[in-house]
């Protein structure tokens, strides 16, 4: 099993090590010459890549706003967001892949930073709406990281956090139900959007738990 995690997180609450993987031996230096050759990281596929346009349109705002993309990875959300008017900085902990990030966005109103997820080097910057994909479940503390995004938005600002269970042996990640209960006390409202029907979204059929939590402040 290999799960999906994030190349901004350098600290884990979980690791797989007895079937042969460990996240924290991972080398996402080293990754990112491959990590767009999944569907669902390059979005090179037209039709993925517009699935993830639309869903994005319905997350984020309607008008044009500050995004914070967190594990970033090679700024593909990032790009998408620009590309409907946002204005992006993306943050990720891998050198080569903010590299990559960079010359993807080149030209766009956006900018990427090298920088753990956990707490990222925005300084008192604030933003409209943080947008996270499989990368809280690998944070240890969530509550405390989720507080700590939450200073980073503005009043009516939005968490846009994608996340998922995978594995069926030895699942890792995060459930939809406990996210919404570290969510409860620093939301006034929220949805959460299933995920795993669309198998557009990943470049084929998924069982596993995939979802999206939006959730206003």
């Amino acid at each position: 099993m290999v799960a999906p995690v994030a190349s901004g997180a350098l600290e884990f609450d979980w690791t797989v090590t007895d079937v042969g993987w460990d996240a924290t031996d991972v080398d996402w230096d080293a990754a990112a010459d491959g990590f767009d050759d999944e569907p669902d990281h390059g979005l090179r596929d037209p039709e993925v890549r517009a699935a993830w346009a639309a869903r994005l349109r319905s997350w984020l705002p309607e008008h044009p706003a500050d995004v914070l993309d967190l594990g970033c990875g090679t700024g593909s959300l990032s790009l998408l967001a620009a590309a409907q008017g946002h204005r992006v900085t993306g943050v990720d902990a891998s050198p080569a892949m903010v590299g990559r990030a960079r010359a993807k966005l080149a030209g766009r109103d956006a900018v990427v930073l090298c920088g753990q997820a956990a707490a990222p080097p925005v300084g008192e910057r604030r933003f409209d709406a943080v947008l996270v994909r499989h990368v809280l479940w690998t944070l240890l503390g969530p509550d405390r990281v989720l507080r700590h995004w939450r200073d980073l938005l503005r009043p009516g600002g939005r968490f846009v956090l994608v996340e998922g269970v995978w594995g069926t042996v030895h699942p890792v990640g995060i459930p939809a139900g406990r996210l919404t209960a570290l969510l409860a006390p620093l939301s006034r409202d929220m949805r959460v959007e299933p995920l795993s029907g669309d198998p557009v979204l990943w470049g084929k059929a998924v069982t596993d738990e995939r979802y999206a939590v939006v959730a206003t402040v």
